[in-house]
C-alpha cells in the first residue's frame, strides 16, 4: 500500500503549474561557470568570453536590467510612437485602387495597340515598302515645313487681309511648336519603338512622344484654314482627312502612341481657340511686318 508521503507529493506535482511541459524551461537552472570543476557542474564545459553562446546569455541577462532601469518613461514613449505608425500606406501599395488599376490597364492597351500599328517603323516591318510614302505624308505636317511656307507666302502677299491671316497663322505655329516642346520636356515619354529623332525633329524640338506634335499642328492648321478661308466642300473634306492621316502616319512610323495622337489633336484645337481669343488686327500685323523688314519708323 503506497505511503501517505508519496500520495501527497504526487498531488502537489499534479497541482503545480510549473510541472507542466510548456513550463519546464522555467524550472531549468542556468549553469554557472564561477565554481570549480567538481560535483554536478563537471558535465558543463566553461565557455570563453568571446563565444556566441555566452554573448547571448549576457545580452539576455542585461536586457531585463536595462528595461527595468528605463522605467515607465520609455514605455510611455513607445506607446506614443506606436499610434503614429500608418500600416494603411503599406496596404495601399499592396492593394492599389481601382483608379490606378484602370489607368495601368489603359496604358498597357495603348502600348500594345501602338506597337501593333507600327507597321512602317522599319524597312523590315510588314509595311516597310510604304515607309517612304508615309514619311512624306508626315513631313507635310512638320513644324519647320509650315513655318517656312507661311513666311514665303507672307513675303509674296500684297493684300492686307492676306497678310493679317498669315501673320496670325505664323504666330499660331510658333505657339504650337513652343508649347508642344515644353510639354514633351516635362513628360519625357518615349515612343513605342526605340528610335533616334531625325534632324528636322531635333530642330523643331520634337524629341519625345507625348503629345504628338504633328497631330497638334495638323489639327490647328486645318481648323485655322477652315475658319478663315473660303473653301469648297470637297476641299474641306480633304483638309480634315489630311489632318487625320498626318496624325496616324506618325503612329504607323512608330514615333507616337495612340494616346499621344489623340492628345495632340486636342492640344491643336486648344491652340486654335487661344489664337482666336488674341487675334491680332490688321494694323498690328502691319506694324509687326514693318519691324521684321526693318522699315518701321515710329516717327511717321
Amino acid at each position: 500500500m503506497p505511503s501517505s508521503y508519496n500520495v501527497r507529493s504526487r498531488a502537489r506535482e499534479r497541482n503545480s503549474v510549473l510541472s507542466r511541459p510548456e513550463f519546464m524551461s522555467l524550472n531549468h537552472q542556468p549553469v554557472r561557470s564561477n565554481g570549480g570543476g567538481g560535483g554536478g557542474g563537471g558535465s558543463a564545459r566553461r565557455r570563453p568570453l568571446g563565444e556566441p553562446g555566452q554573448r547571448k546569455e549576457t545580452g539576455s541577462s542585461q536586457a531585463p536590467n536595462e528595461s527595468a532601469e528605463r522605467g515607465p518613461a520609455d514605455s510611455g514613449s513607445k506607446d506614443k510612437r506606436e499610434p503614429g505608425k500608418m500600416p494603411e500606406e503599406d496596404c495601399m501599395l499592396l492593394n492599389p485602387s481601382f483608379k490606378g488599376i484602370a489607368i495601368n490597364s489603359l496604358l498597357a492597351i495603348d502600348i500594345c495597340l501602338s506597337k501593333r500599328m507600327g507597321v512602317c517603323a522599319y524597312t523590315s516591318s510588314p509595311w516597310g515598302g510604304c515607309r517612304s510614302m508615309v514619311a512624306l505624308l508626315a513631313l507635310t505636317g512638320h513644324g519647320i515645313t509650315w513655318i517656312i511656307g507661311t513666311i514665303v507666302c507672307l513675303t509674296r502677299s500684297n493684300t492686307l487681309a492676306g497678310q493679317e491671316v498669315l501673320v496670325n497663322l505664323l504666330l499660331a505655329l510658333l505657339l504650337d511648336v513652343m508649347t508642344v516642346a515644353g510639354v514633351q520636356r516635362l513628360v519625357k515619354r518615349r515612343g513605342p519603338w526605340e528610335m533616334t529623332p531625325g534632324f528636322l525633329d531635333c530642330v523643331a524640338m520634337d524629341i519625345y512622344s507625348f503629345p504628338a506634335a504633328h497631330a497638334s499642328r495638323a489639327a490647328m492648321v486645318s481648323k485655322f484654314l477652315l475658319s478663315h478661308l473660303v473653301l469648297a466642300v470637297p476641299l474641306r473634306i480633304l483638309l480634315v482627312l489630311w489632318a487625320f492621316l498626318v496624325g496616324v502616319s506618325r503612329v504607323l512610323l512608330g514615333r507616337h502612341h495612340l494616346t499621344d495622337m489623340v492628345c495632340g489633336f486636342a492640344l491643336g484645337l486648344l491652340h486654335f481657340s487661344l489664337m482666336e481669343s488674341v487675334w491680332l488686327s490688321s494694323s498690328t500685323c502691319q506694324t509687326l511686318i514693318s519691324i521684321s523688314t526693318l522699315s518701321w519708323s515710329p516717327f511717321f
